[in-house]
């Protein structure tokens, strides 16, 4: 008796082989995971020796993307006023100040740019660090000054904001700080982009393995663990890329070296942010004002006859198109012009500035954003959007948002390096190092690729390449340490 399932005449199965494929594109996939284990050492130790930084400066920077309202709350009473009517006269605000402070020099004046709000009057103070200036509030229906304070950079943050930016840039810690913040920048897009590619690479094998499990920018359901930690370091690190990647790039120009190239290389094409001429042709030119607005004038100071002169100014650069809040640079000597400029600001998006002759009124020289090189908007529009000040409380929050996804996506980095510890042997174990030796895989022409771009962007970006060249040299020195200590 026979029954349907031996009678049926069933195909028989086969083995699974896979169809022939060009020699180079199997040379490549042998080659695959030679370079995934490269760039697995790699992401791994630079996450090792980066990602406190990182944490350091996520969170810092998500308090400074905050911090001007913090800053409108703590600093109130110098920033708005309750006094009701007609502002006085700018010229009258700035001589009360003068009478506050007269051991400082006066070099320039920002009119309350609404009602409510106060007027900065700053003076060059050179007990204060560099973009530093010292201010003095003025309530500009009354002229009676309401504060004083020290303020920094083109922005004019208050010292909360201040001391989180330098927090941010330098962890308080000076040059070496500042060293270390911009080696943690110059590495920060090798991790990110090392992150993608193993994430990718993993996401493949998934994928030939079980498509329902594959999963590029979602974590998945699934997974306990050690698996589902590392299915959310990589689906948020994914997410985030593009806005780390961002905020590497526009912190190493702040840097001191991977800065100094940037600066040289704007300078050969030309891409420098331009600055409106001050000079009236009389004498020297007044020293340029640059986007931090440090520079402190020299001398004694404007005379009275100058300061008489700033509203006639002010309404010569209204009538020009300078609107909004705007800061006046107060002349020191005849021979140069007022430069009236407008303040980056959140939501400034184009900056603008004219130079004016105080005694005559009329326009020396004007500068308008649309006659910026694109790469001077570009840079302008990239500290803009790395400040948090380009859309306001919208750019604002995306950062916070970023922000708190990386620290996410440092923890996990973290967690998952602990899982990997021996469970057995010392308690001081840690996780396990990825293994060694996967570069003599790589072909002679993938070395010198390697060589060649590790060259060229070390140069530029010097404490990248000086990390990579440590960690070569400490790899092959334990690998030979190794081979010695076995044979």
């Amino acid at each position: 008796m026979t029954t349907p399932e031996l009678d049926r005449k069933a195909p028989v199965e086969q083995p699974d082989v896979p169809p022939p494929t060009p020699k180079s594109t199997t040379r490549s996939r042998s080659t695959l995971p030679a370079w995934r284990g490269l760039i697995y050492r790699l992401h791994f130790y630079a996450g090792i020796v980066v990602a406190p930084f990182i944490l350091i400066a996520a969170l810092s920077g998500g308090l400074y993307a905050i911090a001007p309202t913090i800053e409108n709350i703590a600093y109130r009473d110098y920033l708005h006023v309750d006094s009701t009517g007609p502002d006085v006269p700018v010229d009258q605000q700035v001589r009360a100040a003068e009478q506050l402070r007269p051991d400082l020099e006066l070099v320039a004046v920002q009119p309350a740019p609404e009602s409510g709000a106060t007027t900065r009057v700053l003076f060059a103070d050179p007990t204060l660090g560099e973009s530093e200036r010292h201010a003095v509030f003025v309530d500009p229906t009354t002229a009676n000054p309401v504060g004083e304070s020290t303020v920094y950079g083109s922005s004019g943050a208050l010292p909360f904001r201040a001391w989180v930016g330098q927090l941010h840039r330098h962890l308080h810690l000076g040059e070496p700080g500042r060293l270390y913040s911009e080696f943690a920048a110059s590495w920060m897009w090798v991790i990110a982009l090392g992150g993608l590619f193993l994430w990718v690479v993993r996401y493949r094998r998934r994928r030939t393995a079980n498509a329902a499990e594959a999963r590029l920018l979602t974590p998945g359901r699934g997974g306990k663990g050690h698996s589902r930690t590392v299915n959310w370091h990589g689906a948020v690190g994914v997410w985030i890329l593009l806005p780390v990647l961002f905020l590497s790039a526009t912190g190493l120009t702040w840097s001191t070296y991977a800065g100094a190239n940037v600066d040289e290389m704007r300078a050969a094409f030309n891409w420098k942010t331009p600055v409106v001429d001050s000079s009236l042709g009389t004498g020297a030119a007044a020293p340029a004002h640059g986007d931090h607005g440090g520079a402190k004038a020299t001398g004694t100071g404007p005379s009275e006859t100058t300061v008489a002169q700033i509203d006639s100014v002010l309404r010569t650069a209204r009538a020009a198109g300078i609107d909004g809040p705007v800061e006046v640079s107060i002349p020191a000597a005849e021979s140069t012009a007022f430069v009236v400029k407008e303040q980056r600001l959140s939501g400034v998006l184009a900056i603008d500035s004219v130079a004016v002759d105080g005694a005559t009124g009329q326009i020396s020289d004007e500068l308008r954003f649309a006659e910026w090189p694109l790469a001077a908007k570009l840079s302008s529009w990239g500290i803009q959007l790395h400040m948090g000040m380009m859309f306001g409380l919208a750019n604002q929050l995306l950062l916070l948002a970023v922000i708190v996804a990386l620290v996410s996506v440092v923890i996990r980095g973290y967690v998952m390096w602990w899982r990997r510890r021996p469970t057995r042997g010392s308690t001081l174990a840690v996780g396990r190092v990825p293994t060694r030796g996967s570069i003599r895989k790589i072909p002679p022409l993938g070395i010198a690729a390697i060589v060649v771009v590790g060259l060229g962007v070390g140069y530029f970006v010097p404490l990248l390449g000086l990390g990579l060249l440590a960690f070569l040299f400490v790899d092959l020195t334990v690998s030979a340490y190794k081979w010695a200590a076995s044979t």
